[in-house]
């Protein structure tokens, strides 16, 4: 019972005020059929103007380029990053043009950010980025090896650290992730997303080390509104088999935070392995109030109803959370075997 987390390490300050304009959106506009008539328009005009007059000013296109994304129009912007990049070789524009490819197209990011590296080999952020286009692609091990050329030259860097932990997950290696992420932790211990990416592994390899961790968590919680620290206690005890208490952890998880949608879905499926299959049902059938989109909900619904010999409502469901997540494989399977 892995929970959905995202682990996906944070890019430093320097980075974030300029990318957080280039983060992913899923209905970025494609302006590329009216770039002439769009980019004469307010509030681009001026910026327009100006490049007319001084085609060759590099910093132009740039700053188009972040207006522009910042309005969602993804592709003029892209050309723009690539315009600015190729007058001058400026990290900033390697990394607007890079992290814009990365979110729709990483075989083509990939191509991007490898040349920008060779062109600037010592820039920590390109390589980080490239690290992050071998991982969209599935290239675990280069992307691996990427943060150990950054690790070799910077190896406090905690952002990488992070990632690299991530990578050796993905490639089956948890106890050297887990190291890794200690390490990162004994430098930089007062970062809360570390510590939840920590906590949450000791309760995945039954290490009572999360304990502890999870108590300090929730003392210098002085509001009590995060659920994470008793989430993590109920995954610790559900993994060695502490039934009850797993369940009072789960409880006080969504008691911090009603709408903690995790700790309702862990809790279920616990019930769920327990037998207690009408119980479990009326912890999803909640848990669905809180999202009605959410495609485990669902499944975990429809297992209920299958176990309950309710056949036909379950395919229902099991269909339901494959028309919500096309990846959910396991889904369509259960639902065709009805």
């Amino acid at each position: 019972m892995t929970p959905k987390m995202s682990k996906t390490a944070k890019i430093c300050a320097f980075i974030a005020g300029i990318l957080t304009l280039v983060s992913a959106c899923t209905d970025h506009t494609d302006g590329s059929a009216s770039f002439d008539e769009l980019l004469v328009q307010p509030p681009y005009a001026a910026l327009t103007d100006s490049i007319k007059k001084e085609p060759q000013r590099d910093e132009l296109y740039f700053r188009r380029a972040i207006r522009l994304n910042a309005d969602k129009l993804t592709e003029p912007a892209l050309a723009d990053f690539r315009k600015a990049w190729s007058l001058k070789k400026n990290e900033q524009y390697a990394l607007g043009a890079g992290s814009l490819l990365l979110e729709s197209k990483p075989a083509e990011a990939l191509v991007f950010l490898k040349e920008a590296v060779s062109m600037l080999p010592e820039s920590l952020l390109l390589n980080l980025t490239l690290a992050r286009s071998y991982d969209a692609l599935g290239k675990t091990e280069e992307a691996l090896q990427t943060c150990n050329r950054i690790l070799d030259k910077n190896p406090e860097q905690v952002d990488v650290l992070k990632m690299k932990a991530d990578l050796l997950g993905k490639k089956g290696s948890p106890g050297e992730a887990l190291s890794i992420l200690e390490k990162a932790y004994s430098l930089t211990p007062y970062d809360v997303e570390l510590n939840y990416i920590l906590a949450l592994k000791y309760a995945e390899s039954k290490n009572p080390q999360v304990l502890q961790l999870c108590d300090s968590l929730s003392k210098a919680d002085s509001l009590g509104t995060h659920a994470e620290p008793y989430y993590y206690k109920g995954i610790y005890y559900s993994n060695i088999n502490d039934n009850a208490r797993a369940l009072s952890f789960f409880d006080a998880a969504v008691k911090h935070d009603y709408y903690f949608l995790d700790g309702y879905i862990e809790k279920g499926a616990l019930l769920f392995e327990l037998k207690k299959y009408k119980e479990a049902l009326d912890v999803f059938n909640l848990a669905l109030t809180i999202s009605p989109k959410f495609a485990d909900t669902y499944y975990w619904i429809a297992k209920c109803q299958q176990a309950l010999g309710q056949r036909k409502e379950a395919k229902l469901n099991y269909q339901r959370a494959f028309g919500l997540d096309q990846h959910f494989t396991a889904a369509k399977d259960s639902a065709d075997k009805l």
